[in-house]
């Protein structure tokens, strides 16, 4: 998706006599020849917001030694996200190479997480008391939306502060990415939950195993999943509408499954069937709506079914979310989380802000933040891997 491209950037060639080459879509990421900021000068802070995801400690650890690298003597990590800058029990963390040689071996964010904040303003104001004009921002949609408010407010008050996001979702859900870190890690590990489910479920008479998985507003961690396992019969995905009952619905399916193979195994993302709950109405700290409990309805659903009709059905449920969520990044994401964190460095250096920095069309590059926060990226139902998803599980439409 390099809209347009340059010889230097794509290693193309103009074969035209009379090519010009236009402006790029987007920046490609990565070092400057010109810095604009003087290292001696810098004082840069990260934090991380919203919820845990593998490879935070990773990134942080890069941004350091990259920074490092530039000539900042002067670097510090603001404690459990935005709540840092206002809460007055909170110190700063003063970070180097030393510090976070070894953070990387394990999971969650050495410098805590949270959700929620201070107003944008208070932010700039404790930012320019403590003389920051280097910020790296790790988190999702609604973190974003917080680094973009901090840019503005800082445009506003003429600082030189170069606020920098790194997409931090698990869910894979952020417009224009390939992928963001993280989500490897997540599919992977998910693979326990889904084949203890099977186990149990194959060895139990009339066995079915339900596996929560996580994905707020999009499938990706469930459709993922199912197809790395090869073990699930229905997946179940927040954009794709189902019913539970009636003829089409996945217990008359559940039931097929029973007599023909004798078990089943069902992958449901958190977001999937909200209309089958409860609504409850309530948002957490990040005004994200608190969802209904769709894999405890699904199995409650599925014994009461199995009941009602006769069959004996011994049905186990598997809810992995925190401990997806807490392990350490694997190979890939390290991998990725390594060129994330460098290049976000390199993209503050060269005095861009208001940006985050991410993977399109395999290339390494940065994005203006309103671009990608607009709305979450979901998957497409009419997709190729949507499709290999369902010739994987052999489900038909709940509908």
């Amino acid at each position: 998706v390099i809209h347009y491209s340059s010889p230097t950037s794509a290693g193309a060639e103009c074969i035209d006599p009379n090519c010009t080459w236009v402006e790029q879509w987007v920046h490609r990421a990565g070092p400057r020849e010109k810095i604009y900021f003087k290292p001696e000068e810098v004082k840069a802070a990260i934090v991380t917001c919203g919820g845990l995801c593998p490879g935070l400690n990773d990134v942080i650890r890069q941004i350091v030694i990259t920074l490092e690298i530039y000539g900042v003597k002067n670097i510090v990590g603001i404690p459990f996200g935005y709540r840092g800058f206002s809460d007055k029990g909170l110190a700063e963390m003063p970070l180097s190479r030393k510090v976070v040689q070894n953070i990387h071996l394990s999971g969650g964010s050495l410098l805590g997480v949270s959700r929620g904040g201070p107003s944008v303003s208070d932010i700039v104001t404790s930012m320019e008391e403590r003389g920051i004009n280097m910020l790296f921002v790790l988190g999702g949609n609604g973190t974003h939306a917080g680094a973009n408010a901090i840019h503005d407010e800082c445009c506003k008050r003429k600082l030189k502060v170069a606020v920098v996001g790194v997409p931090k979702t698990i869910d894979n859900d952020i417009l224009l990415m390939d992928k963001t870190f993280g989500f490897d890690t997540a599919v992977e590990e998910a693979q326990r939950a889904i084949n203890s489910a099977y186990i149990e479920a194959h060895s139990a008479y009339h066995g079915i195993g339900v596996v929560k998985l996580m994905g707020r507003s999009s499938g990706f961690i469930a459709m993922q999943s199912s197809l790395a396992s090869g073990q699930v019969d229905i997946c179940l995905i927040p954009e794709v509408p189902f019913n539970l009952h009636g003829p089409h619905g996945v217990l008359r399916h559940l039931k097929y499954l029973i007599e023909t193979k004798g078990s089943a195994v069902v992958c449901v993302a958190e977001g999937a069937g909200q209309n089958l709950v409860e609504k409850t109405n309530a948002t957490d700290a990040s005004g994200n709506i608190v969802l209904g409990d769709i894999g405890v309805r699904i199995q409650q659903e599925t014994k009461k079914y199995f009941k009602e009709i006769g069959i004996p059905a011994d049905v186990k449920y598997i809810d992995p979310t925190y401990m997806i969520r807490a392990c350490r990044a694997n190979a890939s994401d390290g991998i990725l989380c390594t060129v994330l964190g460098q290049n976000a460095v390199h993209g503050a250096f060269a005095g861009y802000s208001g940006i985050t920095v991410g993977i399109c069309n395999t290339h390494y590059v940065y994005f203006p933040i309103p671009e990608v926060i607009s709305h979450p990226r979901e998957v497409d139902p009419n997709s190729r891997m949507w499709h290999r998803c369902l010739t994987s599980t052999g489900q038909p439409d709940f509908i």
